[in-house]
């Protein structure tokens, strides 16, 4: 419904939004300073021209301070890990040997042939020419 959709998107829009923070801490950390200040976060994000909000800055110092940013991030990557992305699994089509070498030449031919057409997919031209 209608309403739903305007929640979901309002939530998105927040969690958008308090990821500037999040990335002006970890810019802090990454630079040396590991216990950032509401005045590192806006000086980053105003370098920007990001408009400052002092809620989302002190929500955001509040939740990392005295934590490992190593291992929150090992921990969302495992997270994440478990999430279905959507994408289909390889299947394998070629044919089953007793030591596998056929199947192996197979796949090595496919390659070649996708490498040479690769070559042709820039239609006489580069990027950069």
């Amino acid at each position: 419904t209608q309403s739903t959709w305007g929640h979901v998107s309002w939530l998105i829009l927040n969690i958008s939004l308090e990821m500037r923070y999040v990335a002006a801490y970890l810019l802090c950390a990454l630079g040396g300073n590991s216990d950032p200040s509401e005045n590192d976060l806006e000086s980053i994000l105003g370098a920007v021209g990001i408009e400052y909000d002092s809620s989302a800055a002190n929500k955001v110092i509040s939740e990392l301070e005295g934590k490992d940013l190593c291992d929150i991030i090992n921990k969302g990557t495992e997270k994440l890990a478990s999430v279905p992305s959507g994408g289909a699994a390889a299947v394998s089509t070629g044919g089953a040997s007793v030591d596998g070498a056929p199947a192996a030449a197979t796949e090595a031919k496919k390659e070649e042939k996708q490498e040479e057409s690769s070559s042709d997919d820039d239609m006489g031209f580069g990027l950069f020419d």
